[in-house]
């Protein structure tokens, strides 16, 4: 092939293909070709930091079909996305397929439509090594910070446990607000309403004396109330004035997740994941377009195009009229810290082509987000909103010190508002943007008073983060950049730092509260707000090329090896065992207390040091450790609990263990999915038993118990089960007509027997025995 383009998924791939003609091939690398090994530093500190990258085994066939496309003449284009990432993914690309000798063409775009495409092949530059040595910059401190801090909270807190440069800092930011709500003690204040009647009027008291008062408690609401009650309510002024309200933003990375999480319900994750098939065209056929529907979704930048602005006003015009287009485009500023990408806002390719006209042929979760940015990108070049607020301000009381308002709003111009207006995280904002007409009245008009209404409240704590607020403090605090909000959330809950409430707020799990705490009192640095934020900047200065990339770890990295030795023999284990003493326990004597073990949290009957073994039950996911009650753990210890008997006379047993809730019948196990073990009655379990031991025996194709072995049928197709190990059926053998001679045979070879591993390890030692030789020893380095 004299020409190969290769871009970063197929999708984009299939799309682009479209618009080159046969001179070229399309192919994807899936994303990088090359990272740092697994198992070991992958960097070397004595030697510059120099990185030692491999190709990653998922693309060692990725890797081979693309050479297969290039001779010494093939032009290469590598297309990988416009910013840090996509370029380091092309800078890989290079020596991974070992063709620095061909000609290379760095191309970029943020719309994948033809103009763009053939615009891109027109006008190639070089790989930016600048952008490079900033991703490789983040990538090794990143590997620094999580290969040489995970191995130290195994030895001090948990086995299994891991530290990330930005996630750790994103788990203390919802830790530090738990620990807010934790703290919060409510205030009482009162509020004072009236209602009015003929005409129909409600107001809230607003000011005593001239000057806004809270009222602190009922004998102060009493005495208001008694001085109203003893008075007319007369309305002394009415004033009235006109707003403008302008348009929010287009959209940036950030902004898109925040209001796709406000008004679809879309996790940022799926934002991403939806906004990716938007920009790729991997949507339905839709008539009359290919390519894709949106610009580049990773993106800090404010800025619109000409040809967008003019598209859109001649949309505006043609939907809503001229009124509501602009004489010259609205232009805005960032304010995110460090903004760094040059290319645009999130927007349509093609402003003409509406939601209506693609919803036929799309899902409807793609429609529902590209209706959202359509509409944003509208509203960024209309009119402004003129908005007529009016409020009538109500005297009362027996020396007139009492000042009630009534605040009304009308859209004397919708504007923008006629396709958009921005939600918001605090649902009674939402009526902001409503209407709300007051009846007319004259000024001095005395008014019949039909109730006055004393209202308790209390001052409520600050709310937990949702996914969206969350993307929203690390981007003002400067943390992280487009491409890793997305990721940092999904990490932290991924690793059971942090859970997603039933009403989709992030709070911290005991697990994430105490390596919060175990980095808070030894690595305060590492999560602190603004050391993060000062990282995320050197990266902006390494791709501006102000500073070398080995600068930067050099550092950082010398404190915090010390730092890391240091702690190795100073913490004490002891100090974050997480332990809560609840009580006594009534029948033993023996302290009942709340751990976090490698499972999660358990309550506990006595310690270790007791003669008797301790007696340990799971916390079920419903209760906090933190907050469970000795009655509550007592009640945790009635299972495991006869639930009654099978027909044939055996005890059905409930009880939790590691794998959650299941029933027992001697020595067979029925897992419970939807089931409390606690109060599942005894013809209910009947049911459960019968319905997956049913399950179990459709499943069954061949059943060899001498050998503890089954030959069953899965959601993928037969395999073999021994024990809990599972074995594939090689290709052409039917499972109906297997021998137990031949089923022990193929377990005999598969490696993941004792056996065929052993055989598996000897042809390996034989082959590669310097290769083996290097892994052990590497292993040994880990495991130090």
């Amino acid at each position: 092939m004299k020409n190969l383009v290769i871009v970063e998924s197929p999708a984009k791939a299939k799309t682009i293909s479209k618009f080159l003609g046969k001179d070229f091939k399309v192919m994807a690398s899936m994303g990088h070709v090359r990272d740092l090994p697994k198992s070991k530093l992958g960097f070397d500190p004595q030697n510059n930091f120099e990185p030692k990258y491999l190709v990653s085994t998922d693309k060692k066939k990725v890797i081979s079909d693309l050479k297969k496309e290039i001779t010494k003449d093939t032009t290469i284009y590598l297309a990988a996305d416009e910013d840090r990432e996509g370029e380091a993914i092309a800078w890989h690309l290079i020596p991974a397929l070992k063709i620095e000798k061909n000609p290379l063409k760095r191309i970029v775009f943020h719309e994948i439509t033809k103009d763009a495409i053939i615009e891109a092949i027109n006008n190639p530059r070089e790989v930016n090594q600048h952008l490079v040595d900033a991703q490789q910059a983040r990538r090794i401190l990143d590997r620094a910070v999580g290969y040489e801090l995970s191995p130290l909270l195994w030895k001090k807190v948990r086995y299994g446990l891991s530290a990330g440069r930005v996630q750790s800092v994103a788990v203390r930011i919802i830790v530090d607000r738990e620990n807010e709500i934790r703290a919060f003690e409510p205030e009482e204040f009162w509020k004072i309403k009236s209602s009015f009647n003929n005409p129909e009027l409600k107001a809230e008291l607003a000011k005593v004396e001239g000057k806004a008062k809270k009222i602190k408690n009922e004998q102060e609401a009493k005495e208001i109330e008694a001085s109203a009650l003893g008075s007319d309510f007369i309305l002394e002024d009415i004033e009235e004035k006109e707003s403008k309200r302008n348009p929010a933003a287009p959209f940036t990375t950030s902004t898109l997740q925040q209001e796709a999480s406000r008004k679809i319900g879309l996790s940022v994750k799926q934002t991403m994941v939806i906004a990716q098939q938007l920009y790729e065209g991997n949507v339905g056929n839709i008539p009359n377009h290919t390519g894709g529907l949106i610009t580049y979704m990773r993106t800090d930048s404010l800025n619109l195009s000409k040809v967008a602005t003019s598209a859109a006003k001649e949309v505006i015009e043609n939907e809503y009229g001229k009124e509501y287009s602009l004489n010259s485009p609205r232009v805005y500023k960032s304010k995110a810290k460090g903004a760094q990408e040059a290319h645009e806002a999130i927007r349509p390719v093609n402003m003409a082509l509406k939601p209506s006209d693609i919803k036929p042929y799309v899902e409807n979760a793609q429609y529902r987000l590209y209706s959202l940015i359509w509409k944003r990108t509208l509203a960024t070049q209309m009119a402004p909103a003129i908005i007529a607020n009016t409020t009538y301000k109500i005297i009362a009381g027996k020396n007139r010190e009492l000042e009630f308002q009534s605040k009304g709003q009308r859209i004397v111009f919708a504007g923008f508002m006629k396709a958009y207006t921005e939600g918001s995280d605090n649902p009674e904002s939402a009526l902001d943007s409503s209407e709300k007409i007051l009846p007319t009245i004259k000024k001095d008009t005395v008014l019949n008073l039909e109730k006055l209404d004393l209202e308790q409240n209390f001052t409520k704590p600050p709310a937990r983060y949702t996914e969206a607020s969350l993307v929203k403090k690390l981007e003002s605090e400067g943390i992280g950049r487009p491409s890793t909000y997305a990721p940092t959330i999904s990490t932290i809950q991924q690793r059971e730092y942090v859970v997603k409430t039933e009403d989709k707020k992030l709070a911290p799990t005991p697990t994430g509260e105490i390596v919060n705490s175990f980095l808070v009192d030894h690595f305060p640095g590492i999560v602190d707000l603004g050391f993060t934020a000062r990282v995320e900047e050197e990266f902006d200065d390494i791709a501006e090329g102000k500073i070398a990339w080995q600068q930067v770890m050099t550092d950082f990295y010398g404190g915090f090896k010390k730092t890391i030795d240091e702690k190795e023999e100073s913490v004490n284990k002891e100090d974050y065992l997480q332990i809560r003493e609840i009580g006594t326990d009534p029948k033993s004597g023996k302290p009942i207390s709340a751990r976090v073990g490698r499972y999660g949290p358990f309550v506990q009957i006595g310690t270790k040091d007791d003669e008797e073994k301790p007696k340990f039950v799971a916390i079920p996911d419903h209760l906090n450790m933190d907050t469970i009650t000795l009655e509550e753990a007592l009640f945790l210890f009635t299972l495991p609990r006869v639930v009654g008997q099978t027909n044939e006379g055996e005890d059905i047993k409930a009880n939790i263990g590691r794998f959650g809730p299941y029933l027992q019948v001697k020595s067979t196990y029925y897992s419970l999915k939807e089931d409390d073990p606690y109060t599942i009655e005894e013809a209910r379990a009947k049911e459960v038993i019968k319905e997956i031991s049913e399950a179990k025996a459709k499943a069954l194709i061949k059943d060899f118990p001498e050998e503890k072995v089954q030959v069953l049928n899965g959601r993928y197709g037969p395999y073999i089960k021994q024990g809990r190990k599972n074995f594939k059926i090689p290709k052409g053998i039917e499972a109906e007509d297997l021998t137990v001679e031949q089923v022990l045979e193929i377990i005999e070879k598969d490696p993941k027997s004792k056996t065929g591993a052993k055989k598996t390890t000897a042809k390996k030692t034989t082959r590669k025995k310097s290769t083996t030789t290097k892994k052990t020893t590497a292993t040994k380095k880990t495991t130090k």
